[in-house]
């Protein structure tokens, strides 16, 4: 068995302080035996107005957020899963959200761009929410084969959309991550039963990081960061504050899940 984790964040305006919490976390992780550690969405920048994403976008392959994850990869010899980072998009004026994968080499093996972006009103302070008018979306759905297992990428929205998923275990994936920052009201609502669904349906482990808490910018997000296994049994949980949970994938039990409920094998559409 091999153990993952999932780090909650309530992350701020300020990249460097934000680094500084997300590599506490990953270390503590790290001695704590994990494997896999999945920050969550946003966690280098909350921004404090939306536009300050543009200003902090960084090139494929390069740039102060990149370094560092391929850094703390490398120290603590570790998958990481950097939740989100903005990144330069074909549209001048607006950025990608961009989900990233680093082996323990250091070197990033797979980029995920969030495909399905926020724009909804919501009850909340806010009200209001127009990710699309600073964030392109992504179009490509991204699975990659690791020695944990094979890995389906995602981020927040997504995880209301079940045919994203659906295309994911189609292409093998037996762990799916879900950095998000959900809303502190949609998140009541329905994170759990969300993550939940997606785990049951595609018989997959589902790593939930989340960021929850109040932030600088007057958001607050719902926390709650989740591991579900593929019966979508909750293995941990951490429902507000900042911390690292854990928990242990058997592939055995994945698999015997698997042949007992051939879900996957009985699609008919």
């Amino acid at each position: 068995m091999t153990r993952i984790a999932a780090v909650q964040m309530a992350s701020g305006s300020s990249i460097s302080g934000n680094l500084i919490e997300a590599e506490r976390h990953i270390r503590l992780a790290a001695q704590a035996g994990a494997r896999l550690v999945v920050l969550p969405e946003n966690f280098a920048l909350m921004p404090m107005r939306e536009s300050d994403i543009l200003s902090a976008r960084e090139g494929d392959g390069e740039g102060r957020v990149q370094t560092f994850l391929a850094q703390q990869a490398r120290a603590h010899s570790v998958w990481i899963v950097g939740g989100t980072i903005p990144m330069v998009a074909t549209d001048p004026l607006r950025g990608r959200s961009a989900c990233l994968l680093f082996s323990p080499a250091g070197e990033r093996v797979a980029r995920y761009d969030k495909i399905h972006l926020f724009d909804a009103q919501v009850s909340d302070a806010r009200g209001s929410y127009l990710e699309s008018a600073q964030v392109e979306p992504g179009s490509e759905t991204v699975v990659v084969d690791t020695e944990l297992g094979r890995i389906g990428m995602s981020v927040c929205y997504d995880l209301r959309f079940p045919e994203l998923y659906r295309d994911l275990a189609g292409r093998g994936a037996e762990l799916l991550v879900v950095p998000a920052a959900f809303t502190a009201v949609t998140g009541q609502a329905h994170w759990e039963v969300l993550l939940r669904a997606r785990a049951v349906e595609n018989l997959c482990y589902v790593i939930a990081a989340a960021q929850g808490g109040y932030h600088a910018n007057g958001r607050e997000t719902h926390g709650d960061s989740l591991i579900c296994d593929p019966w979508g049994s909750i293995l941990d949980r951490l429902p507000r504050g900042s911390g690292v949970i854990m928990a242990s994938i058997d592939p055995a039990h994945q698999a015997q899940i698997r042949a007992h409920m051939p879900v996957l094998a009985h699609r008919r559409l």
